[in-house]
């Protein structure tokens, strides 16, 4: 399948996921800057996912889907946190590390084929 827009990016779409995920999970957080934290790095995924695409030129793609790749492990690793203060459920925490994981699967492989 040929990518003609960012949203036919399958890496972008779970990042969308991702970031819905995290939104919910924390919708109701009294921890303010962790809440604000993790919500802006789930977002940053998709958007530097999008930017890099929109750049036109595989070089710059490259550069913000690393920025996207870090992104997406910054969310894995607060989601340690998150779990270890119980802020998230057993199950959050294991869907967290499972899509977080995948993303950043799919990441590497459109950057080797870049």
């Amino acid at each position: 399948m040929k990518i003609e827009k960012f949203e036919d990016i399958l890496s972008w779409q779970k990042s969308r996921v991702l970031a819905h995920m995290v939104y919910r999970s924390f919708d109701n957080s009294k921890e303010s800057s962790f809440k604000n934290q993790i919500e802006r790095a789930s977002i940053s995924v998709m958007n530097n996912i999008a930017e890099g695409f929109e750049r036109k030129s595989n070089q710059e793609f490259k550069y913000f889907l690393f920025v996207a790749k870090g992104s997406c492990a910054e969310v894995r690793s607060m989601s340690y946190i998150a779990h270890d203060l119980n802020f998230i459920d057993n199950d959050t925490y294991n869907q967290f590390q499972t899509i977080t994981l995948e993303i950043s699967k799919l990441i590497s492989g459109l950057i080797k084929k870049l």
